[in-house]
């Protein structure tokens, strides 16, 4: 059912990807947490994720980590909530507008409400 609500919940937002390579083109799960990269390349051009569960005031923010420096890309956004059957999730997008990132970089959701933050590696 998770798996479901997760795959209709990337295809409901056609985004982004816990540590996997991205090729700017992933979905990563942690936890309860998820993250999607849609881009080609070094190139991302929309990223976003997902919360099991509802709550009130669920935001989320993108970060990157290179060369072992953290730098958030986004400030903190509120997340929507998602009802897909029983499943239930709280769900956040953004439009990058294709920004290139450094070959190596790692791209990373957080959420306030939950201490998972998956990771997807952007590379050629």
């Amino acid at each position: 059912m998770k798996q479901m609500a997760c795959a209709a919940g990337a295809a409901l937002l056609a985004l982004v990807g816990v540590t996997t390579p991205a090729h700017a083109d992933a979905t990563v799960e942690e936890g309860k947490v998820g993250l999607t990269v849609k881009g080609k390349g070094l190139v991302v051009n929309r990223a976003g994720g997902w919360v099991d569960g509802h709550g009130t005031g669920v935001e989320a923010r993108l970060y990157r980590v290179y060369k072992g420096g953290r730098s958030n890309i986004t400030g903190w956004k509120d997340a929507t909530p998602v009802s897909v059957g029983m499943t239930r999730f709280s769900d956040v997008n953004w439009n990058l507008k294709g920004r290139k990132f450094p070959d190596g970089t790692w791209l990373c959701i957080e959420f306030n409400k939950d201490g998972d933050s998956p990771c997807a590696k952007i590379h050629r």
